[in-house]
């Protein structure tokens, strides 16, 4: 088995295991909820078309959006209860992802009990009354029977729904098999893709065939295959369940946003927590606003962003200032608004930075963004997928007249490859990315600074400000990361051949900044 394969797996069931807790958890809340309110809608036609209704309104939603909309509004209900009875809603991780796919697994549910229950011939339940059953009598022992086929052919359905979608929750800081599969998207690790995606597929598929034994053996009244098989699902709940029952502590939960160093720079602060005697645990994936926010609610402990970022989406400043400048005004707007300290910047920058190929660039006499502007009308524009909806993008519209042909969004793995085979002709690519010189690209200069600096900094929660030992494990990383070196980093991941993953591009970096110590 190869290095890569090797270390897709050895995630596998720590990952398996908070699946299946988060798929279960929001099926049986979604079969809590479905089946009271069943049974009174097929007594109530006009109850089962409010609630049928609601529900197929709710599969209209994307899952990811529906993922994302539980966010600010758990953010939201948590200050409306005020510090003492908010303080136990956490807006990130399993409480979002629960409550989304709880309603994205309704419908299913709902639509077959509703059919089930009304399903039940006139005659039976009028023999039912004729036997003098009371109706709490007559719905367990004729109608329940009798729809319980239909009623599990939809929780199979709502089953195999969740467990795909619960591969998403990743994007809100659940971990899942999803993590797999986001982090090979990014580093172009496909053994992490094929067995984030074969893992999740082979759960929904045993799952589903447990719950078509239970179907099937309710329909033959065969009781033993039954129980049998839902004692095999026990069983595997319980085990998913033991990590979670085990004590921890000193966990430092350390944010990552969705690109290759993101990941590299959680893994580096983690290897130096771990000596520092802390257990670390990783939530790859959120995106910039999800991520402050985050640290702020002390829903992760630390994490590295970047000054530009920071001024613009959380500050909404628009006024430049030189770098050092606008990290002291970060530092201190942090640490008064939001209790977030920020020990100070790694010492590079990562900036957003507008990329277009070497022949591009000679032929069309291609070196300002003011060059740029003279030929976008026949450019199509490649962005990463948050770019279009960032200030920084309405701040270089604003300082030069760009009108491109078409904007183009993708995953930052896949810009590269849509610039060099020719799908779009200039990308939002990253100062620190070693593809760029790796792919020949002309970076184009921004003579108007619209572009803020991106000095890429610490922040820690609030949670652990006081904690001396943990600041003091992080300091030495202060100022000791060369945009060289982290640019070497980042390629050892993004490259396509002998790619390390980003843990060992950490532990690279790490003795980089351990010899120039030495030196």
């Amino acid at each position: 088995m190869t290095g890569a394969w090797k270390q897709a797996f050895s995630r596998v069931p720590e990952l398996l295991a908070a699946h299946v807790q988060l798929s279960f958890s929001a099926l049986l809340l979604a079969m809590l909820l479905c089946l009271p309110l069943a049974i009174w809608a097929a007594r109530k036609p006009r109850v089962a078309t409010i609630i049928l209704g609601f529900a197929s309104l709710v599969q209209t939603i994307p899952a990811l959006a529906l993922l994302a909309l539980f966010y600010p509004a758990l953010l939201g209900l948590s200050a409306l209860l005020g510090e003492r009875l908010g303080a136990g809603i956490s807006a990130l991780g399993f409480l979002p992802a629960l409550l989304a796919l709880t309603l994205y697994a309704l419908l299913p549910i709902l639509r077959n009990a509703v059919t089930g229950l009304t399903g039940v011939s006139a005659s039976v339940k009028q023999a039912a009354d004729g036997l003098g059953m009371t109706a709490a009598q007559k719905l367990r022992l004729v109608e329940a029977p009798i729809a319980a086929p239909t009623i599990m052919a939809g929780i199979r359905i709502a089953a195999v729904w969740t467990i795909g979608a619960a591969t998403l929750s990743t994007t809100v800081g659940q971990p899942s098999l999803g993590d797999l599969i986001f982090a090979g998207l990014q580093t172009q690790n496909w053994a992490l893709v094929l067995t984030g995606c074969l893992m999740s597929a082979g759960l929904a598929i045993i799952v589903d065939l447990l719950l078509g034994l239970i179907e099937r053996s309710i329909r033959e009244r065969r009781r033993y295959i039954a129980w049998g098989a839902a004692a095999l699902l026990a069983i595997g709940l319980a085990i998913a369940l033991l990590p979670g029952l085990m004590a921890r502590e000193n966990v430092v939960t350390i944010g990552a946003k969705g690109f290759s160093e993101q990941y590299i720079l959680a893994r580096l602060i983690g290897l130096r927590l771990k000596e520092a005697g802390y257990e670390v645990e990783y939530q790859d994936g959120l995106g910039s606003a999800v991520v402050f926010q985050a640290v702020a609610a002390d829903d992760i402990d630390i994490y590295v962003d970047y000054s530009g970022t920071i001024w613009t989406n959380q500050m909404k400043r628009r006024d430049p200032l030189p770098a050092e400048e606008m990290v002291r005004e970060i530092r201190k707007w942090g640490k008064e608004t939001h209790g977030v300290t920020i020990p100070g910047a790694l010492g590079f920058e990562n900036s957003y930075a507008f990329a277009v190929r070497a022949e591009d660039a000679a032929n069309k006499r291609l070196r300002t963004l003011d060059d740029l502007a003279h030929v976008s009308s026949a450019f199509v524009l490649g962005t990463d997928l948050e770019f279009r909806e960032r200030p920084e993008w309405a701040m270089v519209k604003a300082a030069y007249p760009i009108r491109f042909r078409e904007v183009r969004s993708f995953n930052p793995t896949f810009m590269y490859p849509a610039l060099s085979s020719g799908e779009v002709d200039v990308i939002s690519a990253f100062s620190s990315d070693g593809r760029i010189a790796a792919n020949g690209l002309v970076v184009l200069e921004d003579p108007k600074g619209a572009v803020p600096p991106y000095d890429a900094m610490i922040l820690v929660a609030p949670g652990r400000a006081g904690d001396d030992r943990f600041i003091n494990a992080i300091k030495p990383l202060l100022g000791a990361i060369t945009v060289e070196n982290m640019r070497e980093a980042n390629y050892k991941v993004d490259r396509n051949a002998d790619k390390l993953s980003p843990l060992r591009a950490a532990r690279w970096l790490d003795q980089r900044i351990r010899d120039g110590e030495e030196r």
